[in-house]
């Protein structure tokens, strides 16, 4: 027998374990995306060319050749036009692709048995029907994760919806049953059932969700997809896809429990459509306060004469594309003696990771990036902190005012900072739309205007001081 494909998928497996490595550390994730795609090309061009006897072309190879190079072309596309402000929705288009890639697998597969009129055993429909339900939920949850990222959908909600979701998912699996039990020979397409309520319950699952909620979602739907492709992996007893499939999966899964962790949810309640909808009021207790307006020259003063100065990046940093001049402002504070550190709260931004990949992109050092828990207890000897673009993440309401409906999720501590200034281009809420009580902290001062340009004025003035 002949172990090249064995091998080729040995070493494919080994580049996506070693590829996922590399990414966990912002100086080697982009080596570490072309390791994992040198992985991915060795078992594509395993599964093409060789089988288990030597050298096999597979069948329908023209039309493979022709998909991959057009898929090769529109991602190259798409990947080189997109922008950092646009780049969740990308992840949230590839992914429900993936999704939809592994449901068709199940449904060419189911109808391929019909066809021949195969009896099929539990250890065959289980992956094929998994696939099935886990890819089509993938997909459609995700064109909706994409929809309500780029503003085009808004937050759907109705009485009882989290109960109505809960009928519908066990709804889901009778029809999976029903497909089972009776085979090919019942009247009624079972299969294709199935196929239609998961397509109904991946827009359920998906619409409720809001505020920054999205990152869990984001990431779940992720896990989805990783675990519909390893369904695909036991299907055709392909070694790689499953090996893939199970990393994506449980690194999915892994990020999920640190994302609900982080926004203090329950990841069952994510599942049946709650998140984003805990609270019993919007209220932050801030009406009616009033706001410290400051001017550029003022806190280039503060931040020249300061011993350290933390910076907290949030999603108005990718939407003004101020990373840049946001690194050169922490240089030129170094160059003044000033110790300078990045903020990370796990949910910032848009998805897992978002502000890491904005900062690694304009070459900020990886051990200038402290995540939340170990940054919190600097902060009290903070002289100065700037809040570029972030909000809820900061949002003292969180901590104190049990009619949020982000009270409990944990939060960047800035409020006990010496000074803070935050720069926003209004006093427009956040993404969980809810009035951030820091505004109104007397310690607190608004430095109104698009970020980039709001970083550029302080770069400016400390040059000049």
């Amino acid at each position: 027998m002949n172990y090249l494909q064995e091998i080729a998928y040995l070493i494919g497996s080994v580049g996506f374990i070693v590829g996922i490595k590399m990414m966990g550390q912002a100086d080697s994730a982009r080596r570490g995306n072309l390791v994992a795609a040198f992985g991915m090309a060795v078992a594509v061009i395993a599964t093409l060319f060789l089988d288990k006897s030597g050298f096999h072309i597979i069948g329908n190879l023209s039309y493979i050749l022709i998909a991959i190079v057009l898929g090769t072309i529109v991602g190259t596309l798409m990947a080189k036009r997109v922008q950092m402000t646009a780049m969740p929705e990308m992840v949230s288009i590839f992914n429900g692709m993936g999704g939809l890639a592994a449901a068709l697998i199940s449904i060419i597969e189911w109808t391929h048995l019909k066809h021949v009129g195969e009896v099929v055993e539990l250890g065959l429909y289980v992956p094929i029907v998994a696939g099935l339900i886990i890819g089509t939920i993938s997909f459609t949850g995700s064109m909706v994760a994409w929809g309500k990222l780029n503003g085009k959908l808004g937050d759907f909600r109705f009485p009882a919806q989290q109960y109505i979701n809960a009928i519908v998912l066990v709804f889901i699996i009778a029809a999976a049953y029903f497909t089972y039990s009776t085979g090919m020979a019942s009247d009624i397409p079972w299969f294709y059932v199935t196929l239609g309520v998961s397509l109904v319950y991946g827009l359920l699952f998906v619409f409720p969700i809001g505020g920054a909620d999205m990152p869990v979602v984001i990431s779940l739907l992720n896990s989805f997809t990783g675990v519909a492709a390893a369904c695909g992996g036991f299907l055709y007893d392909n070694n790689v896809m499953l090996m893939g499939g199970v990393l994506v999966g449980s690194a999915g899964t892994i990020l999920t429990i640190v994302m609900t962790k982080a926004m203090n949810r329950s990841l069952t309640n994510v599942l049946i459509g709650m998140a984003g909808s805990g609270g019993s009021g919007g209220g932050t207790g801030a009406s009616g306060g009033s706001v410290r307006e400051v001017q550029a020259t003022d806190v280039a003063i503060m931040c020249k004469y300061a011993q350290k100065v933390i910076i907290v990046p949030g999603y108005g940093l990718a939407v003004a594309q101020a990373q840049h001049v946001c690194h050169e402002l922490e240089l030129l504070l170094e160059e003044e003696g000033v110790e300078v550190k990045y903020a990370i709260h796990p949910v910032a931004g848009r998805m897992p990771g978002h502000m890491n990949v904005l900062l690694a992109e304009s070459n900020v050092e990886y051990d200038k990036l402290i995540e939340m828990e170990d940054i919190n207890p600097e902060f009290p000897t903070t002289d100065v902190v700037l809040v570029v673009g972030a909000n809820d993440v900061v949002n003292p309401a969180a901590k104190n005012d049990s009619n949020s409906p982000i009270y409990g999720m944990p939060i960047l501590d800035v409020d006990t900072a010496k000074q803070i200034v935050v720069l926003k281009r209004s006093m427009k809420s956040g993404y969980a739309g809810i009035e951030n009580a820091l505004f109104f902290d007397p310690k607190c001062g608004m430095l109104f205007g698009d970020a980039k340009d709001s970083i550029g004025k302080l770069v400016s003035e400390v040059k000049a001081l």
